[in-house]
């Protein structure tokens, strides 16, 4: 059987923030590594370094010292138009909050990371078949002239998932994905991350509700900016 690759490899992770004369080190020393198709789970008290983690892995920062492999590429000392790239190229971002364009259909929505994706060869039409093709994998191939508030939350959920899918990335990272919704909601969203887990995709999801943790292969937890302990949710994913 063929070995599966680390996308992600962190190594001693320290970020410093300075606050005042104050210095506060969210993370400290945090190693994790994960690996293609895996999806995984980050949780922490509050103040326990996982934002910033997240942060970190996204491409949003860099680290002040440590390594950062993201699919193969050192990618720790790059600077902020590099970072730029990766995160486009790369990564695929599923927020809280949604963050779609108001007043802009569904389709507008999902086709940006293409549109701002300077090396992709798709022509607009391409472009737009596309963004068509990643809202019918999720359950939205009717809704794809409706705008955000015309939307439920579990809709726009998945107009991010799919924002999320288009430029086809190496890892999906999902911050509180269910945060915002209702529990039959939030349920529907966690079993389609499942069935995209199950077809390859490499998800990272921060959440603070162990129910939403058990969908996942395995869980990280940070403490004081250091992975304090993994558990392994059971294989393959979902809950049992």
């Amino acid at each position: 059987m063929k070995k599966k690759k680390a996308i992600i490899e962190g190594r001693n992770l320290v970020k410093v923030y300075q606050m005042g004369e104050v210095e506060v080190r969210a993370l400290d020393g945090a190693s994790i590594q994960i690996q293609e198709g895996e999806f995984v789970a980050i949780m922490g008290p509050s103040g326990s370094g996982k934002s910033t983690l997240m942060n970190v892995l996204g491409c949003l920062m860099s680290p002040t010292s440590g390594e950062y492999i993201l699919d193969g590429e050192d990618v720790s000392g790059l600077d902020k138009v590099e970072l730029a790239r990766i995160r486009n190229q790369k990564l695929g971002f599923i927020f809280q909050s949604y963050n779609l364009l108001a007043r802009t259909p569904a389709l507008q929505n999902v086709i940006l990371p293409l549109f701002y994706n300077r090396t992709s060869p798709l022509t607009d039409e391409e472009q737009s078949e596309k963004a068509i093709q990643m809202l019918e994998a999720v359950g939205l191939g009717d809704r794809i002239d409706h705008e955000p508030q015309e939307l439920s939350g579990g809709q726009q959920q998945r107009v991010s998932i799919a924002r999320a899918l288009v430029n086809d990335p190496v890892m999906v990272l999902a911050d509180e994905p269910t945060g915002n919704l209702d529990s039959k909601s939030g349920a529907e969203i966690m079993d389609l991350l499942v069935d995209l887990h199950k077809k390859g995709v490499t998800i990272v999801m921060v959440t603070h509700d162990p129910e939403t943790a058990a969908y996942t292969d395995r869980t990280i937890h940070l403490f004081d900016g250091k992975v304090s302990r993994e558990v392994k949710n059971g294989k393959g994913g979902g809950k049992k």
